[in-house]
């Protein structure tokens, strides 16, 4: 009975803070990984970053702040509101690779429409010493926000359901009509993955970050996709491949055996954030 009433308090609290967009990965989830990125990185790496991050009033961008990597970490999403000036980039942010074929980065990705493809482009930004200010401030930027969008399962893999936008979902209790599982991922299991203890918002020793960090963009895309398959769906449907139902469901018990894979998702992109920066700014 405990355990039943405190599931529902959660619940009920988890209801109220959805409708605030802090709580979403494009915030909460984007923020705590810069913040494990910049306790992880070389001193001098972080002072560089912040020095370019001084000059973010030169974005002209008032409504969406970038002088902290915090910040940063959400201007490339809060720019979407701006209209004509950013449309060019609503494509970065993801990638569609179908998680029911062997993996393949998509045709799209040849010219730069995909997370993968501009992770590249902006890390060979931030090394050239000859680029304008202006463009390694929005190539860092744009970094410290990509490599988090990566390890948001579905911004890695999907199966013709928009990153599962076009899946509704239950989350617990909470089923409110628009709720579906991209969604959940990006926010209310975010939320609650990073809220849970221990926190992983710390320094990490080089073992950890060693065995995090190892691999390329495109390994980390191809495990990104596979927890898409596995934990995503397979969380939700005997079949991943399977079509999707009208809505599917996250109890209580499944919501707790998936906190510490997003847990992990935002960890290892905090760390892999600190690899490439320490690589950028060597």
């Amino acid at each position: 009975m405990i355990r039943r009433l405190s599931f529902l308090l959660a619940a009920l609290a988890v209801a109220t803070l959805a409708a605030s967009p802090a709580v979403a990965y494009w915030e909460y989830g984007h923020e705590t990984v810069a913040k494990i990125a910049m306790l992880n990185v070389k001193p001098q790496t972080q002072a560089r970053v912040r020095a370019l991050l001084a000059h973010a009033t030169e974005l002209d961008t008032p409504e969406c702040p970038a002088r902290t990597p915090e910040q940063a970490a959400v201007w490339p999403d809060c720019v979407k509101k701006l209209g004509d000036r950013f449309k060019d980039t609503f494509a970065w942010h993801y990638q569609d690779v179908n998680v029911c074929t062997p993996f393949a980065l998509p045709p799209e990705c040849a010219e730069g429409n995909c997370v993968s493809a501009q992770i590249t482009r902006d890390m060979a930004t931030l090394k050239d010493a000859q680029a304008p200010r202006i463009e390694r401030l929005k190539a860092l930027i744009f970094l410290i926000h990509f490599v988090g969008d990566l390890h948001q399962p579905l911004h890695a893999g999907e199966k013709g359901d928009a990153g599962g936008n076009k899946v509704n979902a239950a989350y617990g209790i909470y089923a409110p009509p628009r709720l579906n599982l991209h969604s959940v991922w990006d926010g209310l299991l975010a939320e609650r993955a990073i809220s849970t203890p221990p926190s992983i918002v710390r320094r990490y020793s080089p073992a950890e970050k060693a065995q995090i960090q190892a691999g390329s963009v495109t390994d980390w895309s191809r495990e990104s996709w596979k927890v898409a398959h596995d934990a995503v769906y397979g969380s939700v449907m005997a079949d991943p491949c399977a079509p999707a139902p009208a809505k599917v469901t996250l109890d209580e018990a499944t919501i707790e055996r998936l906190v510490p894979i997003a847990q992990l998702q935002v960890e290892r992109g905090g760390l892999r954030l600190a690899k490439l920066l320490d690589q950028a700014f060597g």
